[in-house]
C-alpha cells in the first residue's frame, strides 16, 4: 500500500472517475488534488482486485480496503518499527508499569528504528482508540443524577485533645445534563449517612430525577453484578419513597459514571484544595465552608459551553424533575430474625412478639426510630413501638389461646373473685399469692381453690377454709380433703389448735396430724 494516504471519499472519487469518465490519471490528479503516482497505484491495485465498478451497495470502507490492499503491513514510517500494542496496552494495566518504562525496553530492542518517546504515546494513544468505541452520553433532562463519594477526606479535630477524631467523607452528587454539583460531609460511608446526603440532595435540587446512579458501595449495593446487583434494602425503600430507579454502574466500568467522576474532580480542586490550610473542630462547620464554596463552584462559567452549572440546571433539569414527596423520608433499618419458641423475636437487645404460628420461621424486620414492623412473605405480621431497653413486649393476640386464657389472670382478680366468696377465701388466696416468689406461679393452685365452689357452694368453701386457717393447712389439698370428710360441715373445735403444729414450726411442705386422720 502506498505511503500516501487518502480518504475513502477521494479513493471512490478516483475509482468514479476513472471507470465512469474515463479519466487520465492527471486529469484525476488535478481535481483529487493527489499525486500521479497514487491514482495510479490505487487504479491499479482495483484492476488487480476481484472487484467490479460499479461497486456493490454494501461494500463498506473496510472490506473495499481490505479487497484492495489484502496484505498490507502493520503501518510504519521510514522503516520504523511499531511495537505489540496489544501487549503495551496490557502491561500498562499493571502497578507501576508506565509508558516511558515500556518504551526503553521497547528501545534497547529496536535501538536502530524505534520512534522517540513522543511518537510511541501518540501512536499506541492511536492504537488504543481504534480498538474500541465508546458511546457517547447523551442525558435527558431531569433523567440521571450521578452520585459517589470522592477519595480525598477531611479531618475533623477534637478541640479540647487536639487531635483528629473523625475523617469526614465527602459525597458528590452531578446532574447529567446540567453537571449541577451537589456535595457535603458525612461521618462515614455507612447506611444512614448516605440515605442522608440523598435525602439533603433531592432537597438541594428543589426535585427527583428519574434515575439515580450510584457505585457499588455496600452501603448502596449489597451484591455488584454487570447484569442484576442487588440493593441494599434500606436503599431501596429510599428509592420507593422517592419512586427514583437506582441504577447502579457496573463493576469496572467507571464510564458509566463519568459525571460523577468529573464532578468528584471539581470538588477536590475547587473545594478540598481550598480547605486544605484550614482545620474544622465540628462536621456543621466543614458542611458550611463546602455549601460557600459549591455555590462558587456552580455559578463558575463553563470554557467551552455558555453560562454555568447552575443557569443550565435552570434552564434543562429543573423545569424537568418530578415534585419531592409530601411526606418526609424516614431512615429504617432491615434485618432478618428467627422466631424463638416462645414466638417471640430478638431485635437489638429487646424481644418482639410475633403470631405463634411462624415458631422457627424465618422472617423479616423493619425498624424505625418509633416503630419495628415484622414481615412474613412481605405480608405484616406485626407492629410493635420501638424499644430501645432489654425486655418484652408481647400482644394478647400472638398468643396460643391457652396462654393467653392464663395471662389474662392477675393477682387483683384472683382476690376479687375470693372476697366475692367469702373472707376466709380471700385469707387464704392472698396468702397462697404471698407464699411464691413470683404471684404467676400461685395462679394454678389459686384457681383450683376458687374453683370448688362449682362442686360444694360459696358457704361449704369458705367454711372449708376456716377450717384450713385454724389447722394451718395452706395448701389446696387441705382444703380439698376437709371438704371431702365434710368436717367443714362440723363446727370448729375450739381446742383444735392445741393439736396442730407448734408455729415455729409451720411450713408449707409439712404436715401436721390432722393430715393423717
Amino acid at each position: 500500500m502506498s505511503d500516501s494516504r487518502i480518504s475513502m471519499r477521494k479513493l471512490r472519487e478516483i475509482l468514479r472517475m476513472r471507470f465512469e469518465h474515463q479519466l487520465s490519471f492527471r486529469q484525476i490528479s488535478r481535481s483529487v488534488r493527489v499525486s500521479v503516482g497514487t491514482v495510479a497505484n490505487y487504479v491499479q491495485a482495483f484492476e488487480s482486485s476481484q472487484l467490479n465498478w460499479p461497486l456493490p451497495a454494501d461494500c463498506s470502507e473496510h472490506s473495499l480496503v481490505q479487497a484492495l490492499f489484502p496484505e498490507a503491513p502493520l503501518p510504519s514510517r521510514n522503516g520504523l518499527v511499531d511495537p505489540d500494542w496489544g501487549n503495551v496496552h496490557q502491561s500498562l494495566k499493571r502497578k507501576g508499569v508506565t509508558k516511558h518504562l515500556l518504551w526503553e525496553e521497547y528501545c534497547q530492542v529496536h535501538t536502530l528504528n524505534a520512534y522517540s518517546y513522543a511518537q510511541f504515546c501518540h501512536r499506541y494513544n492511536q492504537w488504543r482508540g481504534c480498538q474500541k468505541r465508546s458511546m457517547r452520553q447523551h442525558h435527558r433532562a431531569g433523567e440521571k443524577l450521578f452520585v459517589d463519594y470522592a477519595g480525598p477526606t477531611v479531618p475533623i479535630v477534637n478541640p479540647e485533645t487536639g487531635e483528629i477524631s473523625h475523617n469526614a467523607q465527602i459525597f458528590v452528587a452531578v446532574m447529567g445534563a446540567s453537571n449541577y454539583t451537589y456535595a457535603e460531609a458525612t461521618l462515614s460511608q455507612k447506611s444512614e449517612d448516605w440515605l442522608g446526603s440523598h435525602v439533603r440532595t433531592f432537597e438541594f435540587l428543589g426535585g427527583v430525577p428519574e434515575v439515580v446512579v450510584p457505585d457499588n458501595l455496600k452501603s448502596g449495593v449489597t451484591q455488584a453484578c454487570r447484569y442484576e446487583p442487588d440493593l441494599n434494602p434500606a436503599y431501596q425503600h429510599l428509592a420507593n419513597h422517592y419512586q427514583v430507579a437506582v441504577i447502579p454502574a457496573r463493576p469496572y466500568k467507571p464510564k458509566d459514571k463519568a459525571k460523577a467522576e468529573v464532578g468528584v474532580q471539581l470538588v477536590e480542586r475547587w473545594i478540598l484544595a481550598k480547605l486544605r490550610h484550614d482545620t474544622f473542630f465540628t462536621l456543621a462547620e466543614l458542611n458550611s465552608r463546602i455549601r460557600d464554596l459549591l455555590t462558587d463552584l456552580n455559578l463558575r462559567p463553563f470554557q467551552q459551553l455558555p453560562g454555568t452549572r447552575r443557569s443550565t440546571f435552570e434552564q434543562l433539569d429543573e423545569p424537568a424533575l418530578k415534585p419531592l414527596p409530601k411526606q418526609p423520608f424516614v431512615f429504617a433499618e432491615f434485618g432478618k430474625a428467627r422466631v424463638n419458641i416462645d414466638y417471640h423475636i430478638a431485635w437489638q437487645g429487646h424481644y418482639y412478639s410475633v403470631p405463634h404460628q411462624l415458631v422457627k420461621q424465618e422472617i423479616e424486620v423493619q425498624a424505625t426510630e418509633h416503630c419495628v414492623t415484622v414481615y412474613c412473605k412481605s405480608k405484616t405480621v406485626a407492629c410493635h413501638a420501638r424499644k430501645f431497653t432489654g425486655g418484652f413486649t408481647t400482644l394478647a393476640i400472638h398468643m396460643p389461646e391457652r396462654h393467653r386464657k392464663h395471662q389474662e389472670w392477675s393477682p387483683e382478680r384472683l382476690l376479687s373473685w375470693a372476697k366475692n366468696i367469702g373472707a376466709d377465701v380471700h385469707w387464704l388466696t392472698e396468702r397462697m399469692l404471698d407464699s411464691r416468689e413470683h404471684p404467676e406461679q400461685a395462679y394454678r393452685a389459686c384457681l383450683g381453690l376458687l374453683n370448688l365452689q362449682r362442686d360444694y357452694g360459696a358457704e361449704r368453701l369458705n367454711n372449708a377454709c376456716t377450717h384450713a386457717r385454724q389447722i394451718k393447712g395452706y395448701r389446696l389439698k387441705h382444703v380439698r380433703t376437709i371438704l371431702k370428710s365434710g368436717k367443714d360441715l362440723k363446727p370448729i373445735d375450739s381446742n383444735a389448735e392445741q393439736t396442730t403444729l407448734p408455729l415455729h414450726n409451720h411450713h408449707e411442705n409439712v404436715r401436721g396430724a390432722t393430715s393423717f386422720q
